[in-house]
């Protein structure tokens, strides 16, 4: 299936590049999200007609990206959590619960945004989480997992 992109997609191609992907990709998520068009002719017009407006959505949102990565970039949030003698949490530590701890912090971040390949977390200690939040912007946040005290 070939497509006209409308932004710029990570490891697919930039705004106005006409990409060939798996059908199953386009129709369910390139199409209802809004980032293509099919590949015909009449939208190919469509698309030219509206390149201004979308080049500047797409410079404004990179934008937008890039200041809020900039507040955090560099910050450490702390979250505490039950914890077993071993050091091991009762349960674990995903993006929901880095999402509420950054809305905590005057952070402002979407579950969406939250990138944690290595899956949850599930003991104390420090680590490095990435927030993507253009498909050009990322920030590193750090989120340091302490022991709740026990009542």
């Amino acid at each position: 299936m070939d497509v006209i992109l409308l932004e710029n997609v990570k490891n697919l191609g930039d705004l106005g590049d006409t990409v060939k992907v798996k059908s199953g990709y386009g129709r369910n998520y390139l199409l209802p999200q809004g980032k293509a068009l099919p590949a015909t002719e009449e939208n190919r017009r469509v698309f030219e007609a509206r390149k201004a407006e979308l080049i500047r959505k797409s410079t404004e949102s990179l934008g937008a990206a890039r200041l809020r990565a900039e507040q955090c970039a560099g910050k450490t949030l702390t979250i505490r959590a039950l914890v077993s003698e071993e050091g091991k949490l009762y349960g674990s530590v995903g993006p929901s619960d880095i999402v509420h701890a950054a809305a905590a912090a005057g952070l402002e971040i979407k579950r969406s945004e939250v990138d944690m390949p290595t899956g949850p977390i599930h003991q104390t200690g420090t680590y490095a989480v990435t927030l993507r939040f253009h498909s050009e912007v990322d920030a590193t946040l750090n989120i340091a997992v302490e022991e709740e005290a026990k009542p």
